[in-house]
């Protein structure tokens, strides 16, 4: 790891922070970003994502990888990038273990469908979401709401916003509606999500039995790797196989996007933080692998995530998160006090306000404990 004085002259300085939304004096012991990512791994937000959805729901099996699992995965491969650019391990890190605290339970089914429950009030998206619990929704800390994170931690976990929801964010959805550019430390991040989440999903698909290695051997990039392991160990087999492979994916995406960005840090030449902000995007997969990425994620697309047995369980996810929100919205009187909006009128406003704290009450669920509240909202035995 490397000290502000060490890191690249372009890369995100603790000590030069934009600060916090509240005032605090400075850690002794520790840098402000490293402070972040202690107080992200504290929340009870960071907690639940041992019980939310990756792929397959939480029931389906105790193998299988969650939003915490990922989230480690992603901050690892992050790191890893981080360290060769000489970029700020710790942001990156903090971003990482945060990006997905604001998803809802049963993944992108549950998202859809309460985005879509939300549709006159707002909307909902998972990183203005990640944004909200660590502004607002967190309760830890006697002096202010939330987590009270940088503005760099922050910026980063909102790597996604509509126009209209960032003229409502003041500094942090600013680089929204001007189009400039976040860190490179919140674009890496970024990427190395995306590194996580394709091939451990092959992982996933393999060992649930709902994608065949035949399968993936008509894709290049998975054929072109497991024929080298075939070649560098002729009797290995099975799930040994099957990890190497994909490590040796992983790696091979991790050293093109470092050899990519550093090619194009070196082309643009930033000197600063502030000047990165007014360039393209510098980091990025060379035009060969960002099609081989592409099509990887085009293959699970269409083989994995919209599988029939997928397709059964998110729309029965879709179907639990909807009526949930429905049942709230009619009779909130039936959620726990903190959610209940104090009111005896019942305009737009209070309507509003109401369906946002129903959000806020889904979205922070785990999977089974959606699946228990739906049972006893809905099951005369359930209590």
């Amino acid at each position: 790891m490397f000290t502000d004085a060490q890191l690249a002259p372009y890369a995100a300085k603790s000590a030069s922070s934009r600060g916090r939304r509240y005032a605090e004096s400075p850690p002794s012991s520790r840098s402000e970003f490293q402070r972040d990512r202690d107080r992200i791994i504290h929340s009870t937000a960071f907690r639940r994502l041992e019980y939310k959805t990756q792929v397959f729901i939480n029931h389906e099996g105790d193998l299988f990888r969650t939003r915490l699992t990922h989230s480690l995965e992603v901050a690892q491969i992050g790191r890893s990038i981080a360290r060769n650019l000489r970029l700020n391990e710790d942001l990156v890190e903090a971003i990482a273990l945060a990006h997905d605290l604001g998803h809802t339970p049963f993944g992108h089914a549950g998202q859809d469908a309460l985005n879509a429950c939300m549709k006159d009030f707002g909307g909902f998206e998972h990183n203005l979401q990640s944004l909200r619990v660590v502004d607002a929704l967190e309760e830890r800390y006697a002096a202010f709401d939330g987590l009270n994170l940088t503005f760099e931690a922050r910026e980063g976990i909102l790597k996604h916003c509509a126009l209209n929801n960032a003229k409502n964010l003041g500094d942090i959805g600013q680089r929204f509606i001007n189009k400039t550019q976040p860190s490179l430390e919140a674009q890496l991040t970024n990427l190395a999500d995306e590194i996580a989440y394709n091939n451990h999903d092959i992982d996933d698909g393999l060992r649930s039995g709902l994608l065949l290695e035949s399968e993936l051997m008509q894709l290049d990039f998975y054929a072109r790797h497991r024929h080298a392991v075939d070649a560098a160990f002729p009797s290995i087999s099975g799930r040994r196989a099957v990890a190497e492979t994909i490590r040796r994916m992983i790696n091979d995406l991790i050293v093109d996007l470092i050899h990519t960005s550093e090619k194009r840090i070196a082309e643009f030449a930033p000197a600063s933080l502030d000047q990165v902000r007014q360039m393209d995007s510098m980091i990025a997969f060379s035009d060969a692998m960002y099609q081989e990425a592409k099509i990887l994620k085009q293959f699970l697309r269409e083989n994995l995530y919209r599988h029939y047995l997928v397709n059964r369980m998110t729309s029965k996810a879709r179907t639990t998160v909807r009526e949930l929100f429905e049942i709230l919205m009619t009779e909130p009187i039936l959620l726990p006090p903190d959610y209940q909006i104090k009111t005896a009128s019942a305009n737009e406003e209070s309507r509003t306000l109401q369906a946002r704290k129903i959000a806020d009450y889904i979205a922070g669920m785990t999977d089974r404990f959606a699946i228990k509240e739906h049972r006893r909202l809905f099951l005369i035995e359930e209590v």
